[in-house]
């Protein structure tokens, strides 16, 4: 790891490991497959998962407050560390450690003037001049992708490949790939420079997301 990517990976403890999972507990897909999202939330930090993101797309403002007070208790005697999608406000209120953010979300300082400067930002980045961007700005991290086809997001981008992961590694920011990630996946993902993989739908694919999400951090170690 080039030293200002390891010195930025050193500024927030969710970081200080050289790869990671980043498990992302998404209520619409648990609901599809009748799945409770504290459930999976609580398997994957058992399973040793330090940093997660809840996303909530369909729910009401009040379940998805629930829905993170909840992930936010069970996540801090693990000292695992919770990140929200698009919303700074519930994050704010539910304690949580972060918000990630898309394209067409606010901005990582809009973020920050409401959840505070040390809080996890991250944001979502598509093509290289998004990737420049965010690298040139004060996200904590930066998620590229989708890399490969996924089903379980609409981005409205064709799948970017690793090509797109190589060009953001190695630049200042720990680098989250995302969109279609599979444990078989994992050697060649880290190897085109991510940090952590961020995984949805794979994590469920066995009917065991602790022992999948295990799985993957054991990859990672290797």
């Amino acid at each position: 790891m080039p030293g200002a990517e390891r010195d930025a990976v050193s500024q927030h403890s969710a970081f200080n490991i050289q790869h990671s999972l980043y498990p992302i507990v998404d209520a619409t897909v648990c609901a599809a497959r009748g799945i409770d999202p504290v459930d999976l939330a609580r398997a994957v930090i058992g399973a040793g998962a330090r940093l997660l993101q809840v996303r909530a797309k369909d729910l009401p403002d009040a379940d998805f407050l629930a829905l993170l007070d909840r992930a936010v208790r069970i996540s801090r005697p693990q000292g695992a560390r919770v990140v929200v999608n698009d919303r700074a406000d519930l994050a704010l209120m539910a304690g949580a450690d972060g918000v990630h953010v898309g394209q067409e979300d606010l901005s990582v300082e809009q973020v920050r003037s409401v959840v505070g400067g040390s809080s996890i930002v991250g944001v979502s980045t598509h093509d290289r001049a998004q990737i420049d961007a965010a690298l040139g700005g004060d996200a904590s991290y930066v998620a590229v992708g989708p890399v490969f086809a996924t089903a379980t997001k609409e981005t409205g981008y064709e799948p970017r490949g690793l090509d797109l992961v190589r060009y953001a590694a190695g630049r200042g920011k720990p680098i989250v790939a995302i969109g279609g990630i599979t444990l078989e996946r994992v050697p060649d993902v880290l190897a085109a420079g991510a940090w952590g993989l961020a995984v949805i739908t794979d994590l469920l694919r066995t009917g065991d997301p602790e022992g999948r999400a295990r799985d993957y951090l054991r990859a990672c170690a290797a």
